[in-house]
C-alpha cells in the first residue's frame, strides 16, 4: 500500500474516531482530545499492519538448506493483538517449535510471523492455527507446534472481569501428533534457563 493510500485511510479513520468520541458524549474540541482522533487512527494502523504483510514471504526470505532433524523452539515470543469481538487488546507469549525437513529459517523470522498474524483483528484460537499453518506450508517440516498463553482485556476489564485468567491454546501437525514429542516440547518451554 502506498504512503498516499495509508494517509488517506488514516484521515478517514480519524474522522470516524472523532464521531465515536462525540457519540460517547465527549467534546472533541476539548484541548486534550483535539489530536486524539489522529493518534487513534495512527495507532490502529500500526496495530493492524499485519494485513499488509506476507508471513510466508518473511519465512522464505531466510530459508537455508540444513540437514538438522531435531526440534527447533523459539519460546516466550511476546505478542500483542486486538480481539475482533471488542477491539480490546490481548497479549501474552507464543511458543513455536518445528522439526526441519531439509530446510531451516532464520529464528527471528518465526517471531515476525507471530507479529504479522497478531497485528490483525484476531481470536487466539485462529492466531494459533495461522502461525502453525504458515510454518507448515512454507517450510514443509516434519511437524510444527504452537502454544499461546494470553490475557484478554475483554475478560479482564469488562464482562466477567476476571483479572488473573490466562487462556492457553495449542495446535500441531506431523511429528507433534505423537504424545512423546508434544511432552518434550511442553517440558522444554516450561524449563527455566
Amino acid at each position: 500500500m502506498s504512503s498516499e493510500e495509508l494517509e488517506n485511510r488514516k484521515m478517514q479513520l480519524s474522522a470516524h474516531v472523532r464521531d465515536v468520541i462525540s457519540l460517547l458524549g465527549e467534546d472533541v474540541g476539548r484541548e486534550g482530545l483535539l489530536k486524539t482522533p489522529d493518534r487513534v487512527a495512527k495507532a490502529w494502523q500500526y496495530l493492524t499492519k499485519g494485513y499488509h504483510q506476507d508471513p510466508e514471504a518473511v519465512l522464505r526470505s531466510a530459508l537455508f538448506k540444513e540437514n538438522y532433524r531435531q526440534m527447533v523452539i523459539v519460546k516466550d515470543i511476546d505478542l500483542f493483538s486486538l480481539c475482533e469481538h471488542h477491539i480490546l487488546p490481548f497479549f501474552g507469549k507464543a511458543h513455536v517449535a518445528y522439526i526441519p525437513n531439509g530446510y531451516i529459517t532464520g529464528l527471528s523470522k518465526i517471531a515476525r510471523v507471530v507479529d504479522i498474524y497478531a497485528r490483525r483483528l484476531q481470536v487466539q484460537e485462529r492466531l494459533t492455527t495461522q502461525i502453525k499453518e504458515c510454518i507448515q506450508n512454507t517450510l514443509n517440516p516434519l511437524g510444527v507446534m504452537v502454544v499461546i498463553e494470553a490475557q484478554h482485556m475483554c475478560m479482564q476489564m469488562r464482562g466477567v472481569e476476571k483479572q488473573n485468567s490466562i487462556t492457553t491454546t495449542s495446535d500441531f501437525t506431523g511429528a507433534f501428533n505423537q504424545q512423546k514429542t508434544r511432552e518434550e516440547f511442553i517440558a522444554l518451554i516450561n524449563k527455566k534457563i
